[in-house]
């Protein structure tokens, strides 16, 4: 398969480091390597591109201070240390939040159940969609904590985030949001949404691996998870991955910068993909809700194909796509968040995962609309 060839349509999973945040990076690497938290000159330089990398966050994310900033590993630390960091520093209490989040939210929140938490895990409707009003009903006098995703990472469907948060900030419940899939995809203003606490993570914005932030409004009170050192204000020990904060300052940068675009362009991309599809394919059906949705996501299901098959064809084919997220790729039992949608088990283990990203172009959907549906249908062809 000549290079040239190959797409890349799992822009959920991770995106390309972009050009320009790799070039900010270098320098951290050979250049300005000194410890941040070092008094003499090559420690004062770190520290200062790194509190630069947080203000860029800051204003990304239209919070308030950069002390409202903490850097993490990504979005499972960020996602653990909100639900964990607020449980332990409560101490006691009851927890909400739905039944389509990230695994990094309901493994947290299993764990906060054998320590005595209460978690109550809120249904959705067909388009995966919680409804505001459910979580106004299920909040109790000892609920400390509500945590509902901006945007899910296998359907793509967008969540009420800020009337959610508007609920919470009337009855004096912290609210966190994992907006991992949403930055960069869709305007992320953790005042508009009233978050308390919100989770990112770089390398789904065109920023290095391995590095994240998580938003704490000042005066929400949160455990520590990691001790040690006294780095982030005391709230994270251990020496910051200096290059990788630089790189994630530089891409929320761009990311920010060029949302209003990028997502007008990649939503014309995913029209034009489903309906394509759609024409071209009998029995198929969109996961997710039909508009209110990420601009890059596509997730289908294909009546009568397994979901392992088709992407190990399409890698074959040169299309590099998904079966449900990333971090469960290669399970055997199907996607929590597709039955949590009222999918069958077939319908669930037949589903696939396009998902754009902003080097996709029209001559990209071209190829998948030339090469998917003979691989479904001969996939097909011999199940029956």
């Amino acid at each position: 398969m000549p290079a040239q060839s190959r797409i890349y349509l799992d822009n959920a999973a991770t995106t390309a480091c972009a050009p320009q945040v790799l070039e900010a990076m270098l320098p951290y690497f050979t250049q300005v390597y000194g410890n941040a938290s070092s008094v003499h000159t090559f420690g004062r330089e770190a520290r200062r591109a790194l509190e630069q990398a947080r203000r860029q966050v800051m204003r990304g994310l239209g919070a308030k201070h950069p002390q409202e900033i903490l850097f993490t590993s990504g979005g499972t630390e960020g996602d653990n240390w909100a639900l964990k960091g607020v449980a332990l520093a409560r101490g006691a209490g009851h927890i909400i939040t739905t039944a389509i989040e990230h695994h990094a939210v309901l493994h947290a929140c299993q764990w906060l159940e054998t320590q005595g938490f209460e978690v109550t895990y809120l249904p959705v409707d067909g388009n995966g969609l919680v409804s505001p009003a459910d979580v106004e009903r299920a909040l109790r006098p000892d609920t400390i904590l509500v945590s509902v995703m901006a945007a899910n990472n296998e359907v793509g469907t967008i969540q009420p985030v800020a009337e959610i948060g508007a609920i919470c900030r009337a009855r004096g419940v912290l609210f966190h949001t994992d907006a991992v899939q949403a930055l960069g995809a869709i305007a992320v203003d953790a005042e508009a949404m009233n978050a308390d606490l919100l989770t990112l993570s770089a390398h789904k914005f065109h920023g290095p691996k391995g590095v994240g932030a998580l938003y704490v409004r000042r005066g929400v009170k949160l455990a520590s998870l990691l001790h040690g050192g006294a780095q982030e204000r005391g709230f994270r020990a251990g020496t910051e991955n200096l290059p990788g904060i630089v790189g994630m300052g530089k891409a929320i940068e761009l990311a920010t910068a060029h949302q209003a675009e990028n997502a007008a362009r990649m939503t014309r991309l995913r029209d034009r993909l489903i309906r394509g599809l759609q024409e071209r394919v009998r029995d198929v059906r969109l996961n997710g809700h039909p508009t209110q949705r990420l601009p890059g996501n596509v997730n289908l299901s294909f009546a009568g194909v397994e979901g392992e098959a088709l992407l190990l064809r399409l890698d074959l084919a040169g299309i590099a796509a998904s079966s449900g997220s990333a971090c469960t790729s290669g399970a055997l039992d199907p996607s929590h968040v597709l039955m949590a949608l009222g999918l069958t088990e077939a319908q669930a283990q037949g589903s696939l995962r396009l998902t754009l990203g902003t080097d996709t172009t029209d001559a990209d959907i071209d190829a998948v609309l030339e090469r998917l549906p003979p691989i479904v249908a001969d996939l097909r062809s011999m199940r029956y």
